[in-house]
């Protein structure tokens, strides 16, 4: 028994120290951790890895996407957490949230593994510091407004060539077909240097990779030749190969003194030191940032026209008043796009209706807080930024198309299809010029209406598709009867 006495006493001791010490301090941790969960998010992460990704694609794929993510905020708010692609992800909604996700300094841009997949893990998009600012300054230099200033010439030129060779003397066209040919082909030559005359096979080539590839970018990344991202995979591959070719060929002008860094982003790209691979996987993220999203705009906007046959008739008498100043033959300018004022307004409706780019994904790079609620570090932030566009307390009436709601400014962050406050897409301008300019030759030189079986229903998956390509009946307009200019070969 006495030897049992100094080994109770320290056990007890033990016990205590225990009670007193360690006891709080665990109490305080789970106390802790308890805070931290209670201010998550509302919602549901759902199951392990699957999550809520499939019931979104297939929304997406259905164009029931909107009516998904409204049920989802109106049961958790403007804050909720799910889980897409394996990730924790808070989605966002409403004016506030839109202004966070474009000031906060806390998220950084995210794009999906499918995306890096398709145009490159060094694209602009996921480049941080010194090396984001690098390449966009490079971006820049030939997007910047007098830059496109300069472009209004080409782009009128290669419009023409379009209108010529797809639409004249056919009375049946596929609008959005023809339209991602055509952005693809301005894009081509104003900003790439691969002029039609030169580099007729590689943009061929180019072109079916990239109406290819562009399927993968929402894909689930499994990489088999069977799987829809495998086939986009493949297609991206060949394309960089194609897009490294056209670089060595650049870099061999350079060298020799028959080129200069200014003639084209590519060659300012060499010029600059950037490594091969960052040239390929900017070029890969422009091609698509660009030709699609614009391509989907005339698309839409030609759609809508043909809803609101008032909203066409203002868009044809503002067009027609341009032309009638206009040589036959003369090009459009600068000051002609200018008076395009309802043009615009029409086109700013269309890209409030159907945003060629359904929502923003950001990744939390620290904790930070929204509307009282965590968001993790490493969280992904989905904003949904289309619902703020389709909101009736902002937007009266939000499925009319009213191209008048933007004669005026609209309330802030409540229209956001180019970015907003400091992080304005740089390409907007260029958008707006490419639009104009093709809108100028299509509403001048034909009358068109939604060919019998089309409906006008379209799929968000991956971005905004109608049925059929759009198919419209057209007829040539009456050049002599409304004083229009009309295109001259």
């Amino acid at each position: 028994m006495e030897t049992e006495a100094p080994v109770l006493a320290a056990l007890a001791a033990l016990i205590v120290a225990f009670i007193f010490l360690v006891l709080p301090h665990l109490r305080k941790q789970s106390s802790s951790q308890d805070d931290r969960r209670r201010q998550l998010p509302p919602g549901s992460l759902g199951l392990p890895v699957v999550g809520q990704t499939v019931g979104l694609l297939r929304a997406l794929r259905a164009n029931t996407a909107e009516a998904w993510l409204r049920r989802w905020a109106s049961e958790y708010g403007p804050i909720s957490k799910l889980s897409l692609f394996g990730l924790p992800t808070a989605l966002l909604v409403g004016p506030a949230a839109n202004k966070f996700l474009f000031a906060s300094t806390a998220l950084t841009a995210k794009t999906t593994t499918s995306f890096n997949s398709m145009v490159g893990r060094r694209n602009i998009r996921e480049l941080a510091g010194d090396d984001h600012r690098r390449v966009r300054a490079m971006m820049l230099q030939f997007l910047k407004l007098d830059s496109v200033r300069s472009y209004v010439a080409s782009m009128d030129d290669e419009v023409r060539h379009h209108i010529r060779a797809h639409w004249d003397g056919r009375a049946t066209v596929a609008v959005m077909p023809s339209m991602k040919s055509l952005t693809f082909d301005i894009m081509c030559t104003v900003i790439f240097g691969l002029g039609r005359a030169e580099h007729a096979a590689v943009r061929r080539e180019l072109s079916a990779e990239f109406q290819q590839l562009v399927r993968g970018i929402w894909a689930i990344p499994v990489n088999l030749p069977v799987t829809s991202f495998g086939k986009c995979f493949a297609a991206s591959r060949r394309g960089r190969r194609t897009v490294a070719a056209v670089i060595d060929e650049k870099r061999a002008k350079l060298e020799s003194g028959r080129s200069s860094p200014s003639d084209d982003l590519m060659t300012h790209m060499l010029a600059e030191g950037l490594a091969d691979v960052e040239i390929i996987d900017n070029v890969m993220f422009m091609m698509v940032a660009a030709h699609d999203t614009t391509a989907t705009l005339l698309t839409f906007l030609l759609r809508h026209l043909d809803g609101n046959r008032d909203a066409y008739g203002r868009v044809v008498a503002e067009q027609q008043e341009v032309a009638r100043s206009k040589a036959p033959g003369e090009a459009l300018s600068w000051d002609d796009l200018g008076k395009m004022k309802y043009t615009w307004s029409a086109a700013m409706e269309t890209l409030r209706l159907v945003p060629p780019v359904f929502s923003l994904l950001k990744r939390a790079v620290e904790d930070v807080e929204f509307d009282g609620h965590l968001i993790p570090k490493g969280w992904q932030v989905l904003g949904a930024m289309n619902m703020t566009q389709w909101d009736p307390a902002i937007f009266a009436e939000p499925s009319r198309f009213e191209p008048a709601r933007f004669e005026s400014p609209v309330p802030p962050y409540s229209f956001v299809a180019f970015g907003g406050g400091a992080t304005v897409c740089p390409g907007n301008e260029f958008a707006r010029v490419e639009a104009l300019v093709a809108m100028h030759y299509i509403v001048t030189g034909f009358k068109w209406k939604l060919a019998d079986g089309c409906d006008g229903s379209f799929s968000r998956y991956p971005l905004p598709s109608p049925a059929q390509g759009l198919l419209i009946d057209i007829e040539p307009m009456d050049t002599a009867a409304t004083g229009a200019a009309g295109i001259t070969k």
